[in-house]
C-alpha cells in the first residue's frame, strides 16, 4: 500500500501513521531501529528503498527517506508512506522536502518527530555523502553513519574524505564489500605450513576504494609492507598475494565472479566470489551498531602502502 501526502507535514505524517495502524494493524510490528536514508530527489530513491526493504527482512524496521527536492522552489513537503508489500519488513516514508526544507537543519527537523522512541538510529547516504557525516545534522541523530564512496561522482576524493574526517560509527559500504575477501585470506592462513608471511602485494582496478582499504587492513592486521598496484584486469579486487617462505597464498578473481585460492601443499580452490550488491552489504552493516574500530585502523595504514604502476597480470 502506497498513500501519497502532497504538501504535508510531519504531524500529518503521523497521524496518518496511526490511522492505518488502527484500521489494519499492519504497522504493529516490532521494529529494532529507524533508518534515514538521506538522497537527492530522482531516480535513485527507488534503489535506495529497494535495497532498505531488502534488508529490512534481516532488520526489522522503520525506513525514512529524506529526499532532497529543488532548493529554489517554494518551501513544501511532500510525504508519501508505504506499507506491506511495497515496503518489506518495514515501513518506509519518503519526504521530499523543497525551497528551504531541501536538506540541512530543516531535513533533521523534520526526521526527529519520524523517529522511533527508544530504538537506535542509523544513517545511510547512498550516492553523495557529506564531507564529515558526523558534523551533519542527520548524522549527529545517527549511532552509526553509512557511506559509499564508491557510489560517488568522484570515488576517489570520497574515499579520501572518509580516510580523512573518520570518527567512530563511521563506515563505508567499500569496507562492507570486502568481508568474504578478509574471511577467506584469514582463513588460508589457518592451514600448514604456519609460515610467517614477509609481504603483500593487492592488485585491482585503478579507481578502486576497496583495494585500496584491503591493503591498508594487511599492514595493521600483518605489519608487514604492503604494495598496491593496478590489476590488468577485472573490476574493483583482483588479486591478494601474500609472500611466505614456503610459497605464496594467492586469491585471485580475474572476472568479479569466480576466485581461485592457491596456497602451498593444497590443490587450487574455485571460489564464488561475486561483487557484493548494496541490499546485502547494508544488511550486513544494520547487523551492528557499535564503532567498527577494525575499520578505522584500515583507513588509517593505507598511509602506508606502497604504490606500484605496472599493472599485474591477472
Amino acid at each position: 500500500m502506497i498513500v501519497d501526502l502532497p504538501s504535508s507535514t510531519t504531524s500529518a505524517v503521523n497521524k496518518k501513521l496511526v490511522e492505518l495502524r488502527e484500521r489494519g494493524g499492519v504497522l504493529a510490528l516490532g521494529r529494532v531501529l529507524t533508518l534515514v536514508v538521506v538522497t537527492d530527489d530522482g531516480a535513485a530513491i527507488e534503489n535506495a528503498i529497494e535495497a532498505a526493504n531488502t534488508a529490512s527482512r534481516e532488520h526489522p524496521c522503520r525506513v525514512i527517506v529524506l529526499a532532497r527536492g529543488q532548493r529554489r522552489a517554494a518551501a513544501r513537503l511532500d510525504a508519501q508512506i508505504r506499507v506491506g508489500g511495497d515496503a518489506g519488513a518495514s515501513e518506509v516514508i519518503v519526504l521530499r522536502g523543497y525551497g528551504a526544507l531541501a536538506g540541512g537543519e530543516a531535513g533533521a527537523g523534520m526526521v526527529m518527530p519520524l523517529l522511533l522512541p527508544d530504538a537506535p538510529v542509523v544513517a545511510w547516504w547512498p550516492e553523495e555523502a557529506p564531507t564529515v557525516p558526523a558534523e551533519d545534522p542527520i548524522g549527529q541523530l545517527a549511532q552509526r553513519r553509512i557511506t559509499d564512496a564508491l557510489s560517488s561522482k568522484n570515488p576517489v576524493k570520497a574515499f579520501e574524505q572518509r580516510r580523512a574526517h573518520h570518527v567512530a560509527g563511521d563506515t563505508d559500504l567499500t569496507w562492507t564489500r570486502l568481508t568474504q575477501w578478509r574471511a577467506l585470506l584469514a582463513a588460508a592462513l589457518d592451514f600448514p605450513p604456519h609460515d610467517e608471511v614477509t609481504g603483500a602485494l593487492v592488485a585491482g582496478e585503478q579507481v578502486s576504494p576497496s583495494t585500496d582499504l584491503l591493503a591498508g587492513w594487511l599492514v595493521t592486521r600483518l605489519g608487514v609492507k604492503v604494495k598496491r598496484s593496478p590489476a590488468s584486469r577485472g573490476q574493483g579486487m583482483s588479486l591478494v598475494r601474500l609472500t611466505r617462505a614456503s610459497g605464496p597464498v594467492e586469491l585471485v578473481r580475474p572476472d568479479g565472479k569466480t576466485a581461485t585460492l592457491s596456497q602451498p601443499g593444497q590443490p587450487d580452490r574455485m571460489i564464488a566470489l561475486a561483487r557484493r550488491g548494496v541490499p546485502d552489504c547494508l544488511a550486513e552493516e544494520l547487523r551492528r551498531l557499535d564503532p567498527d574500530d577494525t575499520y578505522g585502523e584500515a583507513l588509517a595504514g593505507v598511509d602506508n602502502v606502497s604504490r606500484g604502476r605496472t599493472a599485474v597480470k591477472v
